[in-house]
């Protein structure tokens, strides 16, 4: 029996080829238009763009495959259809399309470590597209028109295959070798020193020092025709440098003395601006056609394949179509006019870019300058948005003192957890931009880092400290150092939780404190960037734990989470299940802006909850009582937080005082996160908005704060003295 009927089968097999090629042209423009924002933009469904990824691909191959079907079924008949002619025209435009945009050639890194298998897709399907332009070869117009679209179609499937290549790990990393250097002849060195020696002189070893070869990481003398032209300069001139990083090399201590020098003496909104150019410089290299679309073959070659397009377009618009349907001929016009259309949006998005305002700024001119007038009154090309400026944040206190949702409460009822677990964590995320107060602390302290070591060598020690070099600068190591000491994970959750505890604790006996009354004190300022930088690392924690060092940190959030549910289910502290209400946040992810009715219930239960944990004695250590077994550390925050308020009877401080350290020890504590991170982690988040922990770990690397770079003797060697 079957389940479609003949008529239905027979009105499909004459229209398939024709839906199938225009929906390849419609996700072509998708990826063109919203491929790029990626780069800026944290939104969820962006992730869904893998589907027009994936289907613009299938798409193309499976309209290949029916243009060659219906190719050879006309061969077979030896009468030659010219609709079958229009239908091959189709197959050169299909090539296009597999060439893909040039705002996304891959997905995720693993599409670049892909290349070969790229390789072998650009033979087949060109092969075949040749196949379809032979089938129907009858010496047609049309069929010649085919050829310059052919050619260009094969040229820029081959572009994108090349650029994966180039992009992928291994090809990536030896892009970036050095020429081979044999160095100094040795044995002809050794034949004079001891010839010399036989001959009776007194031959000693000097030493010639040849200085490097150095970026300018200065001077910039082009004239600003764009807003931050000297930070485009300066951030080219680190990425020739830098961009070992992602290929897991090491620097030269030239190359780090200078970079440092030069951070050293730049304000923090410079030197994040410059951050933030590199690593979208980054994101293109990994993720696009940047590095051949802003080369002079790459302009040589959109610019033939834009003439072949035109020449056609216009070369169909006067050639006999009488013969030819109505729908094909729409078809055609459609794929003519579509290609021209991305064309010039591909252009433009090009003369939008970071990469055109560097070469624009370099090659300044009157001729330049002529041409950019009418480009720049047309086009917004004042600043272009490299990342998010986004991080996303996640609090255990309201999460557990939260009830489940009505629908959370199904998924978990009928036995779906693992949907139910991720989609219960996704509801109490949020998302804030990052506050200029906040990346001007992170800027003084790496400033100061980089300062409080007199040699190269003490640099590299910055890499693994995660709060001790704070606390031990404040002579709180005695007392507060048993909170660092263990698993990095472990020290997340204790200084989150006691973060919390602490502000709450402050409030309550307090209440007309500087935290409260005055926003913008140092109290203030100092707890938001604790709260900031604490909701942070432990979103990281549970939804990102791969950019953390390994651990058990997962088990150790769900069995802190599990003790803190029967804690508030005890003391009462937990929300009705009744008032959480679907709202914009589940499909999203981020959520929605509450007012302040929706969050004052909310506040005052995680003040009630924090209360109560706080009124728990832990003279006994909690270690003893639990064992081994549950991995919670509650109340272990709750003793921690005792110590931090001790700190003001014991060391007489001011509560100002104690939430500077706080947020301090946060401060070294992302440090650490982001030098422990692997690169890879780094570079697959410049397609997810950007982290906040890679810009952290870019710019300590500028600072010298890294392990990933060698002192040696540098560019001295040995040269005869002869006496």
């Amino acid at each position: 029996m079957r389940i479609f009927s003949e008529r239905l089968r027979i009105l499909w097999s004459l229209w398939e080829i024709r839906v199938m090629v225009p929906l390849s042209l419609i996700l072509q423009a998708i990826l063109l238009l919203i491929g790029n924002r990626r780069k800026y933009s944290t939104r969820n469904w962006l992730r869904f763009l893998w589907l027009a990824y994936l289907s613009a691909d299938w798409v193309a191959t499976v309209s290949l495959s029916l243009l060659s079907s219906n190719s050879s079924n006309d061969h077979a008949t030896h009468s030659p259809d010219p609709n079958q002619i229009v239908t091959a025209f189709w197959a050169p435009f299909l090539l296009l399309h597999l060439a893909g945009p040039d705002t996304i050639t891959a997905y995720s890194l693993e599409d670049n470590e892909l290349w070969w298998r790229h390789l072998l897709v650009l033979l087949v399907q060109v092969s075949l597209a040749f196949y379809i332009f032979l089938q129907a070869w009858v010496g047609h117009t049309l069929n010649l028109l085919a050829i310059p679209i052919f050619i260009a179609g094969a040229i820029k499937f081959g572009e994108r295959t090349w650029v994966l290549r180039s992009a992928s790990s291994k090809h990536f990393r030896e892009a970036m070798f050095p020429p081979p250097d044999p160095g100094p002849n040795y044995a002809r060195f050794t034949d004079e020193f001891c010839s010399n020696q036989k001959e009776g002189y007194v031959v000693k070893l000097g030493e010639e020092t040849e200085a490097p070869t150095t970026g300018d990481y200065s001077s910039f003398t082009a004239p600003n025709i764009f807003p931050n032209a000297a930070n485009l300069h300066h951030a080219s001139v680190f990425l020739k440098v830098f961009k070992r990083l992602f290929a897991d090399l090491i620097l030269s201590i030239h190359d780090i003395l200078n970079s440092r020098s030069f951070f050293l003496n730049r304000s923090c909104n410079e030197a994040f601006q410059v951050i933030e150019i590199e690593l979208g410089f980054m994101y293109d290299l990994f993720y696009t056609k940047a590095v051949l679309v802003y080369s002079v073959q790459g302009v040589i070659f959109r610019l033939s394949s834009f003439v072949c397009i035109v020449s056609v377009s216009a070369a169909f618009l006067v050639i006999d179509k009488k013969d030819f349907y109505k729908v094909n001929v729409t078809i055609t016009y459609m794929l003519l006019a579509g290609a021209i259309i991305l064309e010039v949006c591909a252009v433009i998005l090009s003369l939008s870019s970071d990469w055109t305002k560097l070469w624009l700024n370099k090659k300044h001119n009157k001729v330049v300058e002529y041409l950019l007038h009418p480009i720049t009154s047309s086009i917004p090309l004042a600043e272009t948005k490299r990342w998010s400026n986004v991080i996303l944040q996640f609090n255990l206190i309201s999460f557990c003192c939260e009830d489940d949702p009505a629908h959370c409460s199904f998924l978990h009822n009928y036995k779906i957890p693992w949907i139910y677990k991720k989609f219960k964590k996704s509801l109490y995320k949020n998302s804030k931009e990052v506050p200029i107060e906040l990346k001007e602390l992170i800027f003084q302290q790496l400033i100061k880092k980089s300062r409080s070591a007199p040699k190269a060598e003490s640099w590299k020690k910055f890499c693994t400290c995660k709060g001790e070099w704070v606390l031990e600068t404040d002579k709180c190591l005695d007392k507060l150092g048993w909170s660092i000491q263990d698993e990095f994970d472990q020290s997340i959750l204790l200084w989150h939780i006691a973060t919390d505890l602490c502000y709450y604790s402050d409030l309550e006996d307090n209440p007309n404190s500087d935290l409260a009354k005055k926003p913008n004190s140092l109290s203030s300022r100092s707890w938001k960037a604790s709260k900031f930088l604490s909701e942070y690392l432990l979103y990281l924690l549970v939804m990102r734990p791969f950019m953390l060092p390994n651990g058990i940190g997962q088990i150790r959030f769900q069995d802190t989470c599990a003790e803190a549910d029967e804690f508030f289910k005890q003391r009462k502290c937990k929300g009705d299940r009744k008032a959480c209400k679907a709202s914009p946040e589940v499909s999203t992810g981020v959520p929605a802006a509450e007012s302040s009715e929706q969050r004052k219930p909310k506040e005052d239960r995680q003040k009630k909850a924090c209360t109560a944990l706080l009124g728990v004695s832990t003279e006994v250590n909690p270690a003893e009582v639990k064992g081994d077994r549950s991995k919670s550390v509650l109340f272990d925050a709750c003793r921690l937080t005792k110590d931090l308020q001790s700190l003001e009877t014991e060391k007489h401080w001011e509560n100002q005082k104690k939430w500077e350290l706080i947020s301090h020890v946060w401060v070294e504590m992302l440090s650490y996160a982001a030098c422990q991170c692997q690169w890879n982690h780094h570079a697959r988040q410049l397609r997810r908005g950007g982290e906040l922990l890679t810009h952290v770990w870019l710019l300590m690397a500028h600072l010298g704060i890294t392990e990933q770079f060698q002192i040696s003797r540098g560019y001295a060697r040995a040269s005869l003295i002869v006496q």
